[in-house]
């Protein structure tokens, strides 16, 4: 029984750290984007703001779909491991492939209502300040 409570605690600390990750990337997207609309002389706005301020929003938007799809990998790992009845069976592997199919894509994470919900407007936050806000 110790082993498999070792094994899911460490696969718990990978959950937990994904999550943070994905927390981070959030507050720097939001965080880079109000600095770089800040630094922009709303007179002379023009498109290079939009590409300055979308490339780092878009990476983002991957690399936190990224850390979701990775958390979820190892969500089923964890169930699966909580469903061994015997410590003989325990062999701390970490390994997700197993999990991946074609059903839950990164891709589909990407495009999930999560990560829409939250990097959808700021883009369109963008996009109104350098094209918008400038003719006000």
């Amino acid at each position: 029984m110790d082993n498999k409570i070792k094994h899911l605690e460490f696969i718990q600390q990978t959950i937990s750290r994904m999550a943070s990750n994905s927390f981070f990337l959030k507050g720097w997207a939001v965080t880079l984007v109000v600095g770089v609309l800040a630094f922009a002389n709303v007179k002379d706005m023009d498109e290079k703001y939009i590409i300055i301020a979308l490339i780092p929003t878009i990476v983002f938007w991957f690399l936190d779909g990224f850390y979701l799809h990775q958390e979820k990998l190892f969500r089923e790992l964890y169930d699966d491991i909580r469903k061994i009845k015997s410590d003989e069976d325990i062999d701390f592997s970490m390994n997700t492939k197993p999990y991946i199919n074609d059903i839950d894509t990164w891709a589909k994470v990407c495009g999930s209502r999560t990560l829409s919900l939250f990097y959808i407007p700021i883009i369109v936050v963008i996009i109104l300040a350098v094209w918008v806000f400038p003719i006000l």
